[in-house]
């Protein structure tokens, strides 16, 4: 039986991909490495120590200290976003119909802390409401690793298999998967065949099938 909702956040809630990923080019511009918006691909959804740490990898460049090469992104990352980050189709309206219905609402996303709070805030669903919100800080291992959603699970006193996750990403869906919840795939970042291991594949969260919140 559904009891819990568990959102990921970019390309879930917001539309964020594009402006994390201009972000980290303009962040590698600065150390003098020019990188291309698909060499991230590969690292959507795993946090941004491996999204930054991915792509400097692959061109073997010495990114140095990650936390602050991973600080100059989010603050890159504040700015552009402003008056230009908007919510995706239907994500505040079925966070309301979750509460509506009796379910708890958790938020659990690889990005870190600040990253979490200019998002939601720019998007006008700020943190207040969802019952938990774990980051990518609060866990060791990122997806494809269960741990955060079944931290995020724990968090708000659900088991697990009771739980809904909302991914975008294959790293997110495999993580979800994992831990052993049902998951709903969009359509946002990956295409319907790369998001097969969900339960359930939509555009956005405007067009939820009925039976993904019918269980």
């Amino acid at each position: 039986m559904l009891k819990a909702v568990l959102f990921d956040m970019d390309g879930v809630l917001a539309d964020s991909e594009e402006f994390i990923c201009e972000a980290a080019i303009k962040m590698f511009e600065e150390r003098g490495l020019k990188v291309k918006a698909e060499d991230f691909l590969p690292f959507v959804g795993t946090g941004e120590n491996r999204y930054l740490g991915g792509v400097a990898e692959k061109y073997g460049f010495d990114l140095g200290d990650i936390l602050e090469a991973k600080t100059r992104t989010y603050d890159i990352y504040g700015e552009i976003i402003k008056g230009r980050l908007k919510e995706l189709p239907g994500a505040a309206d079925f966070v309301k119909s979750c509460h509506k219905n009796g379910w708890k609402c958790a938020l659990a996303t690889s990005a870190d802390h600040s990253k979490m709070i200019y998002t939601m805030n720019e998007i006008g669903l700020p943190l207040d409401h969802f019952d938990a919100c774990v980051n990518g800080l609060d866990v060791e291992r990122k997806k494809p690793f269960p741990d955060i959603y079944l931290e995020a699970a724990r968090q708000i006193g659900v088991p697990i298999e009771n739980c809904l996750v909302v991914e975008d990403a294959v790293n997110g869906v495999e993580a979800a998967k994992a831990a052993g919840a049902r998951c709903l795939g969009l359509t946002s970042s990956f295409t319907p065949e790369e998001l097969s291991e969900a339960d359930w594949i939509a555009a956005d969260l405007s067009e939820v099938p009925e039976d993904a919140v019918k269980w």
